[in-house]
């Protein structure tokens, strides 16, 4: 089997969400490469479905994208030990202000392999009650509910492009409504 083997990892930048890393990597043929390594201490997802069968979805202001996008709501992990069910369950309420006691595992998924190790458990809400949202004091976010076939058609032409709420809702759509 051919083996890959860390020599050293140098943290080049500590931020606030992500640490960014230099890793020196011994690769089969022998050679010592250098690969950027992006280390998350990880997240937690959740889909919101109402009653009526509806999707209730959170629009924000991405930074990265400079404009507004579609989502489920979101958030990091206060820690690495913290459960991500616990998160998302906290993510629900702060965005969106629903809460309930049926949540269960839809999917998990790893966001970029190639550089990144965030993995972010995506869970499904149930059985979901009103209340009000308890925003950070940088969030500014819409809620709204949609149609599971309003969204699959939003990401097939391309009005959603983060990959959590692709992946999660088509996992829904192929799980709950075959």
């Amino acid at each position: 089997m051919d083996e890959f083997k860390r020599l050293d990892r140098e943290l080049i930048c500590k931020g606030s969400i992500i640490d960014y890393y230099k890793d020196t990597v011994l690769v089969p043929n022998g050679n010592i490469v250098k690969w950027d390594f992006i280390g998350h201490k990880g997240a937690a997802a959740i889909v919101p479905v109402t009653a009526q069968g509806k999707i209730v979805m959170v629009r924000q202001y991405r930074n990265a994208l400079d404009r507004y996008t579609w989502e489920i709501p979101a958030g990091g992990l206060d820690s690495p030990e913290e459960p991500t069910f616990d998160a998302a369950k906290r993510e629900l309420g702060e965005e969106t202000g629903y809460t309930t006691q049926n949540i269960e595992l839809l999917i998990s998924i790893r966001t970029a392999v190639a550089f990144c190790n965030e993995k972010i458990d995506i869970y499904v809400a149930f059985d979901l009650e009103k209340g009000e949202q308890d925003l950070d004091e940088d969030e500014f976010i819409h809620v709204r509910e949609f149609a599971l076939d309003e969204l699959t058609e939003m990401i097939f032409d391309g009005r959603i492009e983060d990959n959590k709420t692709i992946s999660a809702i088509l996992a829904y759509k192929a799980k709950y409504k075959m």
